[in-house]
């Protein structure tokens, strides 16, 4: 299903009411809150935009009970802020926020380097490693975007390889200021090398079983953002 939503989000901006993209699912509020959550990560829509949630369910040719609760699940994650009988606004980025998810997420990937590690098998991070060279050829083709999405499966791929797929799922549930701030980030130049440098660092140290190599490459690879936050505040003073 994710996987859907991306390709979706991918081949449409939001293009307003005029345009219509049916989904035919099951999940159509789970559907709705996919699409909508990947375009504002990829700052498709900016923080401190309004929604329409009438304009959304014309777009998706659905009723608004299920944008109004994919709304709320997208306020419950930080990313609307709903002002009843009012507006719905894209959330500014957190800055706190995103450091606190970056704790959570550092914490959870130092332990999955330290087992993916102790394995020291190639067979352990085949789809990571699959993933890392969908994202070269994404940077060779200069699709950004993708290669942005790209980027959180390859850290997705690590988790599952150790079966805490369900702690990532918590992680990215909270991600939302950091995920924006690391797209706003992406642009500056030599940022897509890094971090294809630093994953492919992440792989090599755990098929050679390294762990302290594995841990390092990951710490100074998740806090580059973190440490631009400055740089990038003063970039986009209206997105904080």
């Amino acid at each position: 299903m994710r996987e859907n939503i991306a390709l979706t989000a991918e081949r449409e901006a939001f293009p307003g009411a005029h345009q219509r993209t049916r989904i035919k699912r099951v999940s159509v509020s789970q559907q709705i809150h996919e699409a909508l959550r990947e375009r504002i990560i990829s700052l498709e829509l900016a923080p401190g935009q309004n929604l329409s949630r009438a304009e959304i369910a014309e777009h998706y040719g659905v009723s608004q009970t299920p944008v109004r609760d994919a709304m709320l699940k997208l306020e419950e994650e930080g990313l609307l802020v709903i002002y009843p009988q009012s507006r719905t606004q894209v959330s500014k980025i957190d800055v706190e926020q995103a450091r606190e998810t970056q704790f959570l997420r550092l914490s959870i990937e130092l332990e999955v380097m330290r087992r993916l590690a102790a394995k020291g098998e190639k067979e352990a991070v085949s789809s990571a490693r699959k993933v890392f060279a969908l994202q070269q050829a994404a940077l060779e083709a200069g699709e950004i975007e993708r290669f942005s999405r790209l980027d959180r499966f390859f850290h997705e791929a690590l988790c599952q390889a150790v079966g805490v797929a369900n702690l990532w799922q918590l992680v990215t549930a909270r991600s939302g200021h950091i995920d924006r701030l690391r797209n706003l980030n992406l642009p500056e130049p030599g940022k897509p090398a890094n971090i294809l440098f630093y994953h492919q660092r992440i792989l090599e140290a755990i098929e050679a079983g390294d762990t302290a190599a594995a841990q390092s490459a990951v710490r100074e690879h998740l806090s580059g953002t973190l440490g631009a936050a400055d740089q990038i505040m003063a970039q986009y003073p209206e997105y904080f």
